[in-house]
């Protein structure tokens, strides 16, 4: 196997001004100007009234844990290295929910029963970023600050 890392993003046009934005630290998500509500992932049409009439906006970077899984054996690169990692699900303060890694304080730790009490339904969260890709931290961290 080559060395593809199955963790980075292939931006495409409609793509690069988000994948652009996390290199710098910001994270981004549309907004819809016909009904007002913002979704994540990007999309050139809102999801939820199927307008056109949508715009990039920055995020706050706050987010909340909706639910979360401890993965403890992933094979493809670099997932292998990272076990055991917390995949996750967190609702953005503006609303869209979005797929995402938690890192740092709460990442799990060697046993099942510090697993289960680092993290609950509901911490705050704010964004960091590691290798341009939005991550999530239980620590607050500096705007444009890498993990």
């Amino acid at each position: 196997m080559t060395g593809h890392r199955f963790d980075l993003p292939e931006p495409d046009a409609f793509t690069r001004t988000y994948w652009d934005a996390a290199a710098e630290g910001r994270l981004l998500i549309r907004r819809c100007g016909d009904c007002g509500r913002a979704h994540h992932y990007p999309r050139e049409f809102c999801p939820h009234c199927w307008s056109e009439d949508v715009t990039w906006e920055t995020a706050s970077g706050r987010a909340t844990l909706y639910t979360w899984s401890v993965v403890h054996r992933n094979d493809l690169p670099p997932f292998s290295a990272r076990v055991p990692y917390v995949a996750a699900v967190v609702e953005l303060s503006e609303g869209p929910r979005m797929m995402t890694e938690i890192v740092g304080e709460g990442e799990p730790s060697a046993s099942r029963a510090s697993e289960e009490a680092a993290l609950s339904a509901g911490a705050e969260l704010v964004v960091a970023f590691r290798e341009g890709v939005p991550v999530f931290t239980r620590t607050p961290v500096l705007p444009g600050a890498s993990v």
